[in-house]
């Protein structure tokens, strides 16, 4: 077999086909086509199956990739797909969104000189034919357990959780305050770089296995977290972080600015067909406006790209810092530019102008000082150097901080961090409550949707430890 791997030196990397940015602009369909049988073989032949696997190591929740890639390079799709699944229980949306370029790409051992080897992209192929061929199959536990485990949160985290939970035949209720399964996979990531089939084939799959969905169900409203406790044998909480940062600036109260999520998120709902009065009215919609995003990270970069096919005038994104110090993944960055987005690097706002509305952002250049105790250089104002960039809607992608869980499910034993995070054992992920669990971004804060499954597979594992011992103690005490 080794024969065949090992072509980097006379093979260069490709990647899927790329739509034209001109095309892509009119759509929020996907951006690359799917490799041919013959193309996804290529590239993955191109792994150095290198003794140290950097880009295993690399990667949140430690996929086998030169297994796989092995496999893909001799024709065993099927085997393939059964080593991309056993580590990960997304591997096509991660395929699709993950920033590979930071994290298994990143770390190829080949990038030096020749390029990293195709990992997302093969990735996204294995799982896609797989679902073509019928491979992918519900899930049929062993046997069934009569303990049941209340999972609060519909995203990536608590969606592994439950998938995890239900291959050990616990009985699986998950529950979101959504209409939809998916939590911001479904209103946060657009569809060009998540199609929403692919998620919601994911969830019918988890119908089907057994797991039950409790959707438009609010914790704290429908009911208390101690009233789920009751019902469960196990809780996990996996509500994500929502909460837009804000930026305090003169003007801030002025119409047309609006938070990145509530933006995306209207968006999303007016491609799934939905009513949105926002969207509508123009309140949420960059039609034939000049818009400002105030953000480098990738929700930011989901927004430029997403103003740019909603048909905006211009498009600028607002960054303190320059390209190689930004946040987001530089592909997306890349694409964004192809796009026609405009980058203002070494920008930050002074104030939104505007009466009844804004109209535009005064902006300051920086420069890069010395760096702080984390490492980064700290951006420092240049005096003088305001100016004011013209803006109809301005975009705030500054991040996400965790609500006041406590507050909100009713439960005031339940203890955070001073960032309002969920404080939780590291080694196990359990709360300050017995038996119930937190994962994702209401652990460790806004993060990648990679980390989270991640998350949601060990405390799954942790979880299961927890109540295999308690019912062996159960029976114990029975005996006695």
């Amino acid at each position: 077999m080794s024969q065949k791997m090992l072509k980097f030196v006379t093979l260069e990397k490709q990647m899927p086909t790329k739509r034209s940015a001109d095309s892509r602009r009119e759509d929020f369909n996907e951006i690359y086509g799917e490799f041919v049988t013959e193309g996804a073989a290529e590239q993955a032949a191109r792994c150095s199956q290198c003794g140290i696997p950097y880009c295993q190591i690399h990667c949140p929740v430690q996929n086998n990739i030169p297994d796989w890639l092995m496999l893909t390079a001799n024709g065993r799709l099927e085997e393939a797909y059964e080593v991309s699944q056993s580590t990960n229980n997304f591997p096509e949306i991660c395929g699709r969104i993950c920033p590979q370029d930071r994290l298994c790409e990143g770390a190829c051992v080949i990038e030096k000189g020749f390029e990293s080897v195709t990992i997302g992209a093969v990735e996204k192929y294995i799982t896609d034919t797989a679902w073509e061929k019928g491979w992918v199959k519900p899930t049929v536990p062993v046997r069934e357990l009569d303990q049941s485990i209340g999972i609060i949160g519909a995203g990536p985290g608590g969606l592994a959780a439950a998938d995890e939970l239900r291959k050990k035949g616990y009985q699986v209720h998950v529950y979101d305050r959504y209409d939809r399964i998916g939590g911001l996979m479904i209103y946060g990531i657009p569809s060009f770089k998540l199609e929403k089939e692919v998620v919601e084939r994911r969830a019918q799959l988890l119908r089907d296995s057994g797991v039950t969905f409790h959707l438009n169900f609010e914790v704290g409203r429908d009911a208390t977290l101690t009233e789920l406790r009751q019902k469960h044998d196990g809780i996990i909480i996996a509500t994500g972080v929502y909460k837009s940062r804000d930026i305090a600036l003169a003007g801030s109260d002025t119409a047309g600015i609006v938070p990145a999520l509530d933006f995306l998120t209207a968006s999303n709902r007016k491609g799934l067909g939905d009513n949105v009065p926002e969207f509508e009215d123009g309140t949420l919609n960059a039609a034939g406006k000049n818009v400002v995003v105030i953000g480098g990270g990738d929700t930011a970069m989901d927004c430029v790209r997403t103003a740019v096919r909603q048909g905006a005038t211009s498009v600028k994104c607002l960054y303190r810092r320059d390209r190689k110090n930004m946040p987001g993944s530089l592909r997306e960055v890349g694409n964004a530019e192809e796009e026609g987005v405009d980058f203002v690097w070494l920008s930050a706002p002074k104030a939104f102008l505007g009466d009844d509305k804004v109209t535009a952002v005064k902006a300051v250049n920086m420069h890069l000082g010395i760096a702080d105790s984390t490492g980064r250089q700290v951006p420092v104002e240049i005096e003088g150097s305001d100016h004011d960039i013209p803006c109809d809607l301005a975009i705030k992608a500054l991040g996400f901080d965790a609500e006041d869980i406590p507050k909100l499910f009713g439960e005031p034993g339940l203890e955070v961090s001073r960032w309002g995070t969920i404080l939780v054992n590291f080694a196990t992920g359990m709360t300050s409550l017995e038996g119930v669990y937190a994962v994702g971004d209401i652990v460790r804060g806004a993060s990648l949707v990679v980390w989270a499954i991640r998350d949601g597979r060990d405390v799954s594992q942790a979880l299961h430890t927890f109540l295999t011992n308690k019912r062996a103690a159960d029976d114990v005490a029975q005996a006695s």
